[in-house]
């Protein structure tokens, strides 16, 4: 037993070199700080939203066509500021304000086509352009699907 006493100690030795390694390596957030950006960005970015289509209706679309123009409009501008390398600096200081709309939704198409262009039109931007929205377009068409069948069975039975 005298034996097992000096192992558990330099393994608890290391272990605590390890977490006060851990905690050297690891950046620390201010969470308030983060939240605050966030909103600001996101909030930029839905002003921005709300310009367009005030714009749009204001030159005799519709709802909806405005809607589709703010849209398009806000997924150019992020590809654009994607390519400028500019959009990452925007996501990065903002954190979910930039990631969650539409724009970072564009992104994250735009990122791994720009990455991977080098490697050729077919085996860099074909193969990686969905890399990380491939999933989310994936699962949200089949969740779509799902959801229409049970609609359409709910409306035959006379349920709906």
């Amino acid at each position: 037993m005298a034996e097992k006493q000096p192992v558990n100690e330099a393994k608890k030795a290391k272990q605590e070199q390890y977490n006060e390694y851990v905690k050297q390596v690891t950046p620390t957030r201010n969470l308030a700080l983060q939240m605050l950006k966030a909103f600001l960005t996101g909030g930029i970015i839905c002003t921005l939203g709300q310009f367009i289509l005030n714009i749009c209706e204001n030159n005799g679309l519709d709802k909806d066509a405005s809607g589709g123009w703010c849209s398009m409009i806000l997924i150019f501008l992020s590809i654009l500021l994607t390519g400028l390398n500019i959009y990452p600096s925007i996501a990065k200081w903002g954190g979910a304000g930039a990631l969650v709309p539409i724009t970072g939704f564009a992104n994250s198409v735009a990122a791994p086509a720009i990455e991977f262009k080098k490697e050729g039109q077919v085996f860099g931007i074909g193969c990686k352009i969905f890399t990380i929205a491939g999933p989310v377009i994936l699962y949200g068409v089949f969740t779509s699907w799902v959801l229409g069948v049970i609609y359409w069975a709910l409306k035959v039975f006379g349920i709906i």
